[in-house]
């Protein structure tokens, strides 16, 4: 049983992303703790990378000041490390291919068995492609999160049937970011999704109001929250966990 089910066991999920290393680790180890003391049910970590193309400016800004403030993947395994002494909260990495290629995929899994990362989100890995790291991921227990998005239409069974640690389905078409509005068909995907797994599964992209969070926690298992924080974190610098951690409360309280 992955250690991503706890995130789900107290009704619906909040899910923070916070990119590691912006605008520097101390920060990122306190905007985690603030972040899980005030809610969030699943932590995913950022590692930074030169070209994330699935992230709108938002993410793509703070990948920046991470990548020329220093930040290196063997800081980010040390700062998950220590987050471990005191946090068990689900975390995953979302990261993109190159960077697990780049640092060898078996090293890269491993170590994120030991250091106690429990999944990893490979945005432009396509579903087809998966086996290049679903093998390592199945020996060191560590679950591949697959994402299903609105163009995925006839693969949604197929996915969901092979899914692990939880579902990332993504809200609208194009990048992460802010929007006013969610206008997807999402009842009809988590429908699909529903018949072919147990495995939970949270909307993301694109949601930043509560109002928002809990129309998508509504028809799904949790709702998936990344550019409203890393705007937060851009706007107070080291004083951004005070801020976090009242906007995942209002977040979270939004969900129950």
């Amino acid at each position: 049983m992955s250690n991503i089910s706890k995130a789900f066991e107290n009704g619906k999920a909040f899910i923070a992303f916070i990119t590691c290393g912006d605008p520097d680790i101390e920060t990122t180890k306190a905007v985690v703790k603030a972040a899980v003391d005030n809610g969030a049910d699943l932590i995913e970590l950022g590692i930074p990378f030169s070209d994330p193309t699935a992230e709108g400016p938002v993410i793509q800004g703070a990948n920046l000041r991470a990548l020329s403030g220093g930040i290196t993947t063997d800081k980010v395994f040390v700062l998950v490390k220590e987050l471990r002494k005191d946090i068990d909260t689900p975390m995953v990495f979302m990261t993109y291919a190159n960077v697990v290629f780049s640092y060898g995929a078996e090293a890269f899994i491993k170590t994120c068995r030991e250091i106690g990362i429990d999944g990893m989100i490979i945005p432009d890995l396509p579903f087809e492609e998966k086996e290049e790291f679903s093998g390592l991921c199945h020996q060191y227990d560590v679950a591949l999160v697959s994402l299903i998005a609105p163009t995925s239409e006839n693969r949604i069974a197929m996915i969901a049937k092979e899914a692990e640690g939880f579902l990332y389905i993504v809200s609208s078409l194009g990048v992460t970011g802010m929007r006013s509005e969610i206008k997807t068909d999402l009842a009809s995907i988590v429908k699909v999704v529903r018949e072919n797994t147990d495995i939970p599964c949270a909307i993301g992209f694109g949601i930043s109001t509560p109002e928002q969070a809990k129309k998508m926690a509504d028809i799904s298992d949790g709702a998936i929250v990344g550019s409203a924080i890393i705007k937060l974190i851009e706007k107070h610098g080291k004083d951004a966990p005070r801020y976090v951690g009242e906007y995942v409360k209002c977040m979270k309280d939004a969900l129950r």
